[in-house]
């Protein structure tokens, strides 16, 4: 793979950028990115280890004159979102990722691009290896498997650290400066189906919605986006009110921490009805394209012929999960009172998957306020424990608490303003960061976190603002040697 983004500055960052891009890196197989980064920090002859669970860390001594400044940590997640549409061929296993330029943007060819958080990486593999960086006493600590439950922090050592100061790098707004996110948990649930043969002179459909932008379920939560599950549960629901309908499967989204772009259900109709189907979907398509047509112009309902499966859920069963699905919360649950135009609390409709006899559920819940979590996360729970599905719980995470007196906000402040002659917005984040959990092992380490501007992270539509990088780059460079003295 030749390269694409060779030519863009500042060099070091978009080199090892699109080097990234050639590793698979999906959360728990992170074994070959993994190789990369510690082949770095040996070709520089820097201080390199790994824990057990597989967390890098990289040191590098002070810029002579610079020994007495607070060691600080730069941290970011090596693991990426592996999300393509259905008709995109793509092994996230195996297959590297096809970054391209679109104006002043770089995406990638029908997947993810994984600058959540390759470009967080690799701004610290630049700094590793610039000579023209000036710092006091540095780690770069590159964790695993965040997506799917921020575990590589969570195993991380109380004492394998030394900085006094983390700057974590995964945040998508230039001149937003993050000093809180929120704590996460998900919610799971199954229902056990009972299966009878499918019924005779019935009609197979496949009804699919498709086209949404998805994206991530604490940064776009807010935005309005169509949920694909959502959307495709009310057209079953609503024909089914009337009508006789059989579900053999129903199937979308893949990702907790994503709102589902697509979903599909295989469903039969008595063959005197197929005509009455096609009305009825062509009409729900008018009507919820109408309802999305600010946010979501690309949505199309659809259905087309399909195989007769042997099997269909039992009419229980079919009821019960449409109903359940139907009720589930989803969306924004309650706004900041003291941040404006900040989620506070928010759920997530993630996935349905029909796998035999059972049909998974997953959510996802946010909240930086505890017992907000768990209020969400109970409301939730008494849906789905209604419908008589089986519950589980995820570990969760922690949320992180603002420090608006922080010794390193200060810096990222007073650099920022002379640099662009203007105050940053300094706010807290309606996602996971690591922050949270690196917290309660550090409790006294100082810390923010700031990143250049993405758009659309995990969904295919991802991409990063080519402009925002050496500023993002630039800033980091100021603050690093205007950390302060120990």
């Amino acid at each position: 793979m030749g390269s694409v983004l060779g030519h863009l500055k500042p060099e070091l960052v978009w080199y090892h950028f699109e080097e990234i891009c050639k590793y698979p890196r999906p959360s728990k197989k992170e074994e070959k990115i993994a190789e990369y980064v510690v082949s770095v920090g040996k070709r520089l002859g820097l201080q390199t280890e790994k824990d057990k669970f597989g967390n890098i860390v990289i040191r590098k001594p002070a810029t002579p004159g610079l020994e007495n400044l607070k060691t600080v940590v730069l941290q970011g997640h090596i693991d990426m979102v592996c999300e393509k549409n259905r008709d995109v061929e793509h092994d996230f296993d195996k297959d590297p990722i096809y970054p391209y330029i679109d104006g002043d943007w770089v995406k990638a060819k029908g997947t993810t691009l994984g600058a959540d958080n390759g470009i967080g990486v690799a701004c610290a593999l630049a700094v590793l290896e610039a000579k023209d960086v000036e710092h006091g006493p540095l780690e770069c600590l590159f964790t695993l498997d965040e997506e799917t439950g921020l575990t590589g922090a969570s195993s991380l050592k109380k004492n394998w650290l030394k900085a006094d100061i983390l700057i974590n790098m995964d945040s998508e707004d230039l001149g937003t400066i993050f000093i809180g996110c929120s704590g996460g948990k998900n919610t799971a649930a199954t229902f056990k189906a009972k299966l009878e043969k499918s019924p005779r002179n019935y009609s197979t459909f496949e009804l699919k919605v498709a086209g949404l932008k998805g994206g991530h379920s604490g940064l776009e939560i807010h935005v309005g986006r169509g949920n694909a599950v959502k959307i495709l549960n009310r057209a079953i629901w609503s024909y089914s009110q009337e009508n006789n309908i059989r579900l053999a499967e129903i199937n979308g989204g893949n990702k907790h921490n994503a709102i589902p772009r697509e979903a599909f259900a295989v469903v039969l109709v008595p063959k005197n009805d197929e005509k009455k189907l096609k009305k009825f979907v062509a009409k729900y398509n008018d009507t919820v394209k109408a309802e999305y047509v600010s946010v979501e112009p690309d949505l199309m309902v659809s259905m087309e012929k399909h195989s007769t499966p042997e099997k269909v859920m039992d009419e229980k069963t079919q009821k019960h999960l449409l109903n359940a699905l139907y009720a589930i919360p989803h969306g924004v649950i309650k706004m900041s009172n003291d941040i404006p135009g900040l989620v506070e609390t928010s759920t997530n409709l993630a996935v349905v998957e029909t796998k035999g006899k059972n049909i998974n559920i997953v959510t996802s819940q946010r909240s930086p306020v505890a017992s907000q979590n768990v209020d969400i996360t109970n409301m939730v729970s008494s849906v789905l424990k209604l419908a008589g599905a089986e519950i589980s719980y995820g570990d969760g995470y922690p949320g992180w608490a603002p420090d608006i007196h922080s010794d390193i906000l200060k810096v990222f402040k007073s650099t920022f303003t002379k640099m662009y002659g203007k105050e940053p917005e300094v706010t807290a984040i309606h996602a996971g960061l690591e922050c949270g959990i690196i917290k309660e092992k550090y409790p006294n380490m100082d810390m923010i976190s700031f990143g250049p501007t993405m758009r659309d992270v995990h969904s295919p539509a991802e991409k990063l603002q080519i402009s925002t990088v050496p500023e993002f780059y630039n800033q980091l460079k100021t603050v690093l040697k205007n950390i302060p003295a120990k």
